[in-house]
């Protein structure tokens, strides 16, 4: 690869970087978008991640952070982070030091069901179902029912 294709693909990724943190493979994915070359966009990757300019962790640490105030929970999270490329291990490492997920589902529970938990059990199904959906698993969904019931 010549040094212009590689400053062109290099600056090209800085101006994405500059809007928000990427992985590595979203990085590479829009990369390829904009430049009709197959191969090249590893030496431009090798060099962005040993600047830190690239960083998986760092990702998913913000990644983490803005899907959890959107109300979404910690399995949900996983998924979209592994669609992204990003290691179970910091995924897992992630997820674990960010914590507060009893406190996350309550709060997506009482902005989606202002009157609480229901007593009718056909609609109680309905709130486990929302919180199960956004990604919240069984301990996280009980805890929201059970503190609520209170």
């Amino acid at each position: 690869m010549t040094s212009e294709i590689f400053s062109a693909i290099y600056n090209k990724a800085l101006d994405i970087l500059s809007r928000r943190e990427h992985s590595v493979l979203e990085l590479k994915q829009k990369l390829k978008k904009k430049f009709d070359i197959n191969d090249g966009f590893d030496e431009v990757i090798t060099q962005l991640t040993k600047n830190n300019l690239l960083n998986d962790y760092r990702f998913s640490e913000s990644y983490v952070i803005y899907r959890k105030r959107k109300g979404f929970g910690p399995v949900k999270i996983s998924h979209e982070l592994q669609s992204k490329g990003v290691s179970e291990a910091i995924i897992f490492e992630v997820l674990d030091n960010e914590g507060g997920w009893d406190e996350a589902a309550n709060k997506a529970f009482s902005k989606r069901f202002k009157e609480g938990p229901s007593t009718d059990t056909k609609i109680l199904l309905k709130q486990k179902n929302f919180l199960y959906n956004r990604g919240f698993d069984f301990k996280e969904i009980e805890s929201v029912l059970s503190n609520d019931m209170l």
